[in-house]
């Protein structure tokens, strides 16, 4: 790749790079500030932003395994940050609640790069934004990524992000 025509190649791959290792030190760095690790913050301000929920939905919000989503419930339990409470209606269903000693750790927690990301992009103006979702679109069916599109922290859409 010493082709000048290689250089924007060269950037894109950088910057996403760049990115992965931002928001990774973003995490990590707000929750070292706070005597939590990274996913651990991550978790508290889900659900301080969500609400209550089910460690599976948590899991999907968060994009990880829901094995992972328990080990790091389970140690924020142990802090006294969060608790599992049945619903009186179904006790099949254990949601996941912050404590007054989370609520109030979470409401201190800055906003993740996640957050800051979605923010920034918001003011773009639309052609810009839809440039983007094609490029990132294009990026995910290169490196196989099955990538599915959420409104912000809701529902999914269910709407693919790839065309």
């Amino acid at each position: 790749m010493n082709n000048p025509s290689d250089l924007p190649i060269q950037r894109i791959v950088g910057g996403i790079r760049w990115l992965t290792r931002a928001v990774a030190k973003d995490a990590e760095r707000s929750g070292k500030r706070f005597g939590l690790t990274g996913p651990q913050a991550s978790v508290l301000h889900a659900i301080n932003q969500l609400g209550s929920m089910s460690s599976a939905m948590l899991s999907r919000k968060l994009h990880v395994t829901p094995g992972n989503i328990t080990g790091i419930v389970d140690r924020l339990e142990k802090k006294g940050l969060v608790v599992r409470e049945r619903k009186r209606e179904d006790r099949r269903v254990v949601l996941l609640l912050l404590t007054p000693e989370g609520q109030k750790l979470a409401d201190e927690l800055p906003d993740p790069a996640e957050i800051k990301l979605i923010a920034g992009l918001s003011e773009l103006p639309p052609e810009e934004i839809e440039a983007i979702d094609k490029a990132m679109a294009a990026v995910f069916d290169i490196v196989g990524a099955d990538v599915e599109a959420t409104d912000d922290w809701g529902q999914d859409s269910g709407k693919s992000s790839t065309p």
